[in-house]
């Protein structure tokens, strides 16, 4: 029999397709070819049926999918660490907003961008969900890096440097769309920021362009006790019902943070499909509350996991998110088995690729899917002695133990080195910026 030739082969000691679910497979070889999953197979088999372009050999390594980072800003990686130890209104009303209005331009956005996808492709993620302003210029960096985005366009009611009003916002938002959503590694979201800073008018004219369009939605929600009794107040409802009273509910839609939730939350969530994105990290840093993931998940609600930017989180390491996640879990429903390891990685993998839409072509190492997938080498001291590689991979230090990131079969990071990222360069922009900002503040 004539070896099949392909472009690359991976032998691995372990692999975690995600799919079927909490399966570890053992001595297997993963195929691929132009950018997409031919099949996962014994390495004597695999070796004897495929003739590689590329052949290699991970013998001290967990072989999965790329991870997932359902939500984030990563321009304001610039601003990791400016403001800490705040609640979240004086954290964003007076410290991020301000420093925003005087700092955010096209560059700050390239820069800081390419800095947050430097290190969430050092930690695993091959895509991430974006909500910020000068759309393009992230989407020219995701283009430039080869990672996968869904890039949210920024609608508010006040002004900033990037648009003037809601309206403003949306107009630019669409533009965008038309220039952007067919590209390959892109999909583009209206991302309404939050229901306390957006209007009844834009909302209702977001959801008719979300219908028509099939565009998903990404929306701050429900990430505060005051948010919650502020709507009360001044609509006489739960911020989620008048999201539903004007039509933003939808199965594209993707609710962030959620740490204040009813039994009639759920039964909106659940009647709309829609999609609830946990940053437990971020919301644990600026005391904003428990997203009772466990109950969501139990009443089978897709759940995903994002970091939230580097401003709040400090880091976008989304390995360490899944051990919060996962332990937090745990505190609050009482329950020690709640979201255990296969959960939490089926979060930051098939759950994310569901909440964006993508889960047809990302998010499991199955035939046919794209060739998203990480590498994550385990020969450390505090990896010793493995006895389950899903565990290992939520409770113990993985992020900076990738060693391997493919997007689509291209290798954009190989023993740690990155391929499309001058990480040397990228290091002395972000110092030059962090002076601009300190003298500027």
């Amino acid at each position: 029999m004539t070896p099949i030739k392909i472009d690359l082969l991976i032998n691995c000691q372990w692999i975690i397709p995600i799919v079927p679910e909490n399966k570890i497979l053992h001595n297997c070889a993963l195929a691929v070819d132009k950018d997409r999953v031919l099949g996962i197979f014994p390495q004597v088999d695999a070796n004897k049926r495929f003739s590689a372009r590329t052949v290699k050999h991970l013998d001290q390594h967990i072989l999965m999918p790329g991870l997932v980072n359902s939500h984030g800003h990563a321009a304001m990686s610039l601003l990791r660490g400016y403001a800490d130890d705040l609640a979240l209104e004086s954290w964003l009303q007076d410290q991020i907003w301000p420093a925003e209005k005087l700092f955010v331009s096209e560059e700050f956005v390239h820069d800081g961008t390419r800095l947050s996808i430097a290190e969430m492709i050092k930690t695993g993620t091959t895509c991430f969900a974006d909500m910020y302003f000068f759309q393009d210029s992230i989407a020219e960096e995701v283009r430039n890096a080869g990672i996968r985005s869904q890039i949210g366009f920024t609608v508010l009611d006040f002004p900033t440097a990037f648009g003037k009003d809601a309206d403003d916002y949306i107009h630019k938002g669409l533009a965008f769309r038309d220039r952007w959503n067919d590209h390959p590694l892109i999909k583009v979201a209206c991302a309404p920021h939050a229901p306390y800073s957006v209007s009844d008018d834009a909302l209702k004219k977001i959801s008719i362009y979300a219908n028509e369009l099939d565009m998903p939605i990404h929306m701050h929600c429900h990430e505060t006790a005051n948010e919650v009794l502020e709507s009360i107040d001044i609509y006489g409802v739960r911020p989620l019902q008048r999201l539903n009273d004007l039509g933003i509910l939808l199965p594209q839609t993707q609710l962030v943070h959620m740490t204040q939730i009813t039994n009639n939350d759920i039964g909106l969530l659940q009647d709309h499909q829609c999609h609830v994105i946990h940053c437990p990290e971020s919301n644990l840093k600026l005391a904003s509350g428990f997203c009772p993931i466990s109950k969501l998940i139990d009443h089978g609600i897709n759940a995903a996991i994002g970091t939230d930017s580097a401003a709040s989180n400090n880091d976008l390491d989304l390995f360490s998110e899944l051990k919060t996640a996962s332990l937090l879990a745990k505190g609050v429903s009482g329950d020690a088995s709640s979201l255990n390891a296969h959960a939490a990685l089926r979060m930051a993998t098939i759950n994310g690729a569901k909440a964006l839409g993508w889960d047809e072509d990302i998010g499991s190492l199955e035939k046919g899917k794209y060739a998203d997938m990480i590498a994550i080498k385990i020969d450390s001291v505090g990896q010793q002695p493995l006895y389950n590689a899903a565990s290992l991979l939520v409770y113990t230090n993985s992020g900076p133990q990738v060693s391997h990131s493919w997007v689509a079969g291209k290798l954009l990071m190989e023993d740690r080195e990155l391929r499309t990222i001058n990480e040397k360069n990228l290091i002395r922009t972000t110092k030059v910026w962090r002076n601009k900002i300190q003298a500027g503040a």
